[in-house]
């Protein structure tokens, strides 16, 4: 079974402090940072520290993208080991937290395509467009095993 990431930012004492607007962006930021975690992603402890700023009230959601853009155009963001992976979770984390700020959602196949787009847009070339051929992966999560695969007798 893979391993999982030895970081878990759970923003705890921004949850347990009450504070209605921090325990929100606090709890967006755990989602968003997480869903790169179930996909064995990691995020970089800048993504961390501008969620904490974003937590804190003291950046908003706009400065969040514009700060991760410029990082990833540093060269000591570019050059680390797994550069691309964590370009990936640290921008589409950011994006997801986007998201999840937002108050309306739509459940529909047009509003998952969207989704789709925004989150992995310059990204990926496939963003937004659905795939007509299987991309079925086993999961760590679900002991290496598929979604469909849990449901065969």
């Amino acid at each position: 079974m893979k391993e999982l990431p030895t970081y878990t930012p759970d923003f705890e004492e921004y949850i347990r402090q009450g504070e209605p607007e921090k325990k929100e962006r606090a709890q967006i930021w755990r989602t968003a940072i997480g869903l790169q975690q179930v996909d064995g992603l990691e995020t970089s402890e800048y993504l961390r520290e501008v969620a904490r700023q974003h937590i804190e009230g003291d950046i908003t959601l706009k400065d969040v993208k514009s700060l991760i853009d410029s990082y990833y155009k540093t060269e000591d963001a570019r050059n680390t080991e797994d550069a691309e992976d964590k370009q990936e979770a640290d921008k589409v984390s950011e994006r997801i937290a986007e998201l999840l700020s937002q108050k309306t959602f739509t459940f529909s196949p047009a509003q998952l395509v969207a989704i789709h787009r925004h989150l992995f847009q310059g990204i990926y070339k496939f963003a937004g467009k659905i795939r007509d051929y299987n991309i079925t992966k086993k999961e760590w999560v679900l002991r290496w095993e598929t979604v469909l695969g849990l449901f065969k007798t």
